[in-house]
C-alpha cells in the first residue's frame, strides 16, 4: 500500500520520496506545484493540492483512500503571499488527523517537525508546528513525531542556501551571529529515519530529535563551506545586529510579495538562539553531515549558485528601478519626449503612444516585485524591449548614433533579464 508524502516537491521530500521508493515503498508525492518533481521522478504518483485548501477532515478523505502511512514534510516558515502558517502547519494537519481517525486500519502519521527549544524564538513557525504536534501526541493515532535540527545536503534551499552564499563573499565572511550554535544533520539521515518510521524500527509514539555530532557554530559551518566550495580562508566581519534587524524587515516586505527569503525576522530570531539539540530529550545521532558532505565536492556551478543567491533580489531590484524611471522619466515631460517620434506620427499619436508605453514600462518594473508574476513580468520585458527596438529601429534610426544611447542601452537590459529568469526558480 502507498505511503502519502506531503510537501514531495521540497528539500526534505524529495530525498524522503526517494529513499522510500529504494527501500520499496510505492509512494504518492503531494506538492504545490508538482511540473518538475512529475519529470524528476516519473514512477512516482503526483498529486497537485495546495494544503491550504486540505483545512476540513472532507478535503483528506480522497486523499487517504488506501494509504497506509503519511509523512508530513511540507511547511513555511513565515506567513507571505504564497504562505498560511497557521492553514498549512495547524489546521491543514488537524483536518488530516481527524479525517485519519475514521478510517480502519488509520494510518501512521510521520510529522517532520522541529526541535522544541527553539519556540524560545517566540515565532508564529514554532507556535504552529508545536500545536499540530501536541495534537498528534494526544489523539490515539500511530505516529512518530521526528524533530531534525538544521537539515543540509548536496542540494541547498533556503537558510543553507544562505550559508553558501556568505561563505562565497568576496574577502570577507560577514556574520551576525557568528557564534551562535549550529547542529546540522544531512537530508539523507533524516530520509532514513523516515523509513524507519514507515518500517517500525522507530516505535510508534516515538518523540526523537534528530541530531549530527558535533554541534558547530554558525562561523564553523560557513567557514566549512568556503573550503568546500574551494575557496580561500577569510576573516570574519561581525555585523551589528541592528543591520540584521533592519536587512529582515525589509526581507519581511519581500515575503509578503512572494519571495521566500532566508533573511526574514523568523529566520533571524532564531538564528539569535541558536540550533543546538536538547539535552532533556530523546536524540537520535547521526553522522558529521560535514563528512557526507566533504565526500561530495563542490563543482564550478555550486559556486555560481552561491555567489548568485545574493545577487539575484539585487538583479530584479535593478531590474525594477530600470523600467519603473524608464516610465517615469517618459511622463515628467510627455510633450518633449513625443518629439522623438518625428514626423512618422501625428502629434496627438505620438504623444498617446508615449504616454501608453512609459505607463506600461512602470507597470512592467512593478510587476517583476512579485514573485507569482515575477516570470511572466520578465517575459513581457525581453518582448517590449525587442519591440522597442525594432520600432525604434524604423521610426529613428538615427537614435542608434545617439550620444547618450538609448537604443544601445536596452541590449544590456534584455541581457540582465535572461540572466535573472534562468535563476528565478527556488527549487
Amino acid at each position: 500500500m502507498p505511503i502519502l508524502v506531503l510537501g514531495a516537491t521540497g528539500f526534505i521530500g524529495q530525498q524522503v520520496v526517494l529513499s522510500l521508493e529504494g527501500a520499496g515503498h510505492p509512494v504518492v508525492g503531494l506538492g504545490r506545484d508538482i511540473c518538475q518533481s512529475r519529470v524528476r521522478f516519473p514512477d512516482t504518483r503526483w498529486l497537485a493540492r495546495d494544503l491550504r485548501t486540505l483545512r476540513q477532515p472532507a478535503d483528506w478523505m480522497p486523499l487517504l483512500d488506501d494509504i497506509t502511512a503519511v509523512v508530513n514534510c511540507a511547511g513555511a516558515l513565515q506567513d507571505g503571499l504564497r504562505d498560511d502558517l497557521v492553514a498549512v502547519q495547524k489546521e491543514a494537519m488537524l483536518a488530516l488527523q481527524a479525517a485519519a481517525k475514521t478510517i480502519s486500519p488509520a494510518p501512521l502519521i510521520v510529522q517532520i517537525s522541529a526541535p522544541e527549544n527553539l519556540a524560545r524564538a517566540g515565532t508564529a513557525f514554532m507556535t504552529t508546528k508545536l500545536e499540530a504536534d501536541r495534537t498528534l501526541a494526544s489523539s490515539g493515532l500511530a505516529h512518530v513525531i521526528l524533530r531534525p535540527t538544521v537539515v543540509v545536503g548536496r542540494n541547498a534551499y533556503g537558510g543553507t542556501a544562505l550559508l553558501r552564499a556568505i561563505a562565497s563573499f568576496p574577502g570577507i565572511l560577514p556574520l551576525v551571529d557568528a557564534k551562535s550554535p549550529m547542529n546540522a544533520i544531512h537530508v539523507h539521515d533524516v530520509a532514513k529515519a523516515v523509513v524507519d518510521a514507515v518500517e517500525g524500527h522507530i516505535a510508534p509514539g516515538s518523540d526523537l530529535v534528530l541530531a549530527g555530532a558535533p554541534t558547530r557554530t554558525v562561523e564553523n559551518m560557513v567557514r566549512f563551506y568556503r573550503r568546500w566550495l574551494g575557496l580561500a580562508d577569510a576573516p570574519v566581519i561581525r555585523l551589528p545586529s541592528g543591520l540584521a534587524r533592519a536587512i529582515s524587515l525589509g526581507a519581511d516586505l519581500a515575503g509578503r510579495l512572494g519571495w521566500r527569503s532566508p533573511l526574514r525576522s523568523t529566520a533571524i530570531r532564531i538564528s539569535g538562539i541558536g540550533v543546538a539539540p536538547m539535552e532533556d530529550r530523546p536524540t537520535l545521532t547521526a553522522p558529521d553531515p560535514t563528512l557526507r558532505l566533504a565526500s561530495e565536492p563542490a563543482a564550478v556551478q555550486d559556486l555560481w549558485f552561491s555567489r548568485l543567491y545574493l545577487l539575484k533580489p539585487l538583479m530584479i531590484l535593478t531590474l525594477s528601478l530600470f523600467w519603473i524611471l524608464s516610465g517615469l522619466v517618459p511622463l515628467l515631460d510627455p510633450v518633449t519626449t513625443s518629439l522623438r517620434f518625428g514626423a512618422s506620427l501625428p502629434a496627438g499619436s505620438a504623444l498617446t503612444v508615449t504616454i501608453l508605453t512609459s505607463l506600461l514600462d512602470i507597470a512592467l518594473g512593478l510587476a517583476i516585485l512579485i514573485q507569482p508574476w515575477a516570470k511572466r513580468a520578465m517575459l513581457g520585458m525581453i518582448a517590449v524591449a525587442l519591440a522597442y527596438l525594432g520600432a525604434g529601429t524604423l521610426i529613428e534610426p538615427a537614435l542608434w548614433l545617439d550620444p547618450l544611447g538609448p537604443l544601445v542601452k536596452v541590449l544590456p537590459s534584455i541581457l540582465l533579464t535572461l540572466a535573472t529568469l534562468s535563476v528565478l526558480e527556488e527549487r
